[in-house]
């Protein structure tokens, strides 16, 4: 049990260092050296858990994407309906994306460092299943009028991906950051039935 504690300890200090530096240096910048330093371990033990940097930075990227995912979970807990749901998850996102950190290593560096086929498979993994969910209960409700919510969902991923490239190349992030919030805010509510659809469902 307690050689398996350790195993756990090792994997995290170095995802947790892989996360410090790939955040602040990049992933070109950061050596493996630089990493089991920052983890207080040897070369020899970082390779045991990743065989390449690349993959280090494949569960950084997965890392940062779970905290993702809980923060658009807990900005739509509240909402009171399902637009807004949909809504507050996009803008913690967003929020989310005008870290340093985040931005970095989720918008800047994991579609060349993961291969654009992986990004979008990781990318769609933690969060892909509690869109189309969201967007089926839009449905559901009468809010929302969608065809097909798994190809939508796909689509706003892509949205949010160019959404946190502006972010990252723009002068005035925070500008460009409610200016993408709003926008979205547009696409989605232009899936709301029009009073005649309303009427006549």
């Amino acid at each position: 049990m307690l050689r398996a504690e350790q195993v756990a300890q090792t994997r995290a200090a170095l995802v947790a260092a892989g996360r410090r530096l790939f955040g602040t240096k990049g992933f070109t910048a950061t050596s493996v050296e630089d990493i089991a330093r920052e983890a207080r371990v040897t070369t020899g033990a970082l390779y045991h858990h990743f065989p390449t940097k690349a993959a280090l930075f494949e569960a950084v990227f997965e890392q940062v994407h779970e905290d993702l995912g809980a923060a658009s979970l807990a900005a739509a807990a509240d909402a009171s309906d399902a637009i807004e749901l949909l809504v507050a998850g996009i803008g913690a996102f967003l929020d989310k994306v005008l870290e340093p950190e985040v931005q970095r290593i989720i918008i800047t560096d994991a579609p060349a460092v993961l291969g654009l086929p992986r990004f979008t498979e990781l990318d769609e993994r933690h969060a892909y299943a509690a869109t189309v969910a969201a967007l089926e209960a839009a449905n559901d409700s009468g809010a929302l009028h969608i065809d097909d919510p798994p190809t939508l969902a796909r689509l706003l991923f892509g949205a949010l991906t160019r959404a946190g490239l502006l972010i990252a190349s723009s002068p005035e992030p925070t500008a460009t950051r409610d200016a993408v919030a709003a926008t979205l805010r547009a696409l989605i509510t232009g899936f709301a039935p029009r009073p005649d659809e309303a009427s006549s469902g």
